[in-house]
């Protein structure tokens, strides 16, 4: 590396190895726990939870469900066709808008959750939150939300116009 290359300082670095081996950690905990408590992938397990416990409603635009989630628009609708195939979600028109597919959770898709939440809760507790205080947690928080804020200041992923095929990637 030579002197004119970005650098970061060893606390920005050792920071971001941190968060990163620590997230990689946790999701795989995770994921081997949604696996074996409900056989649900990990972002099976996001799009019921948004679903079933961060909706009145029970129902999402698939855009905002992707956007929520982080993932690619047609990843999210694999995903959904999976767990619509086993009766967890169902998807439709949304009533304002033909051309946008809302998904709702199903009674299934509620039990299932519920059947995943203790152990996912159990999870959590051991890998992640059992070395940390309280107040460790709350500052972890306080120091998380402006980081997650800014990167999600752009527009999100599904307002962003795709890439045209046969276009240079440096426009």
């Amino acid at each position: 590396m030579t002197d004119s290359q970005p650098k970061l300082e060893p606390a920005q670095l050792g920071a971001y190895f941190a968060l990163m081996e620590v997230a990689g950690l946790l999701r795989h905990g995770v994921e081997a726990q949604l696996r074996d408590a409900g056989d649900l992938s990990y972002v099976q397990f996001q799009l019921l939870a948004r679903l079933g416990l961060d909706s009145p409603t029970g129902s999402h635009r698939m855009t905002d469900l992707a956007d929520g989630v982080v993932y690619s628009r047609s990843g999210l609708t694999y995903q959904a066709s999976l767990l619509e195939q086993a009766g967890l979600v169902e998807r439709g028109p949304a009533p304002d808008d033909e051309r946008s597919v809302m998904v709702t959770i199903t009674d299934a898709g509620r039990e299932r959750l519920a059947q995943v939440l203790p152990g996912h809760v159990e999870v959590l507790r051991e890998m992640f939150l059992k070395p940390l205080s309280g107040a460790d947690v709350t500052a972890l928080a306080a120091l998380l939300r402006p980081v997650r804020d800014h990167m999600r200041s752009s527009p999100p992923r599904s307002a962003k116009p795709r890439p045209r095929k046969g276009t240079a990637s440096s426009r």
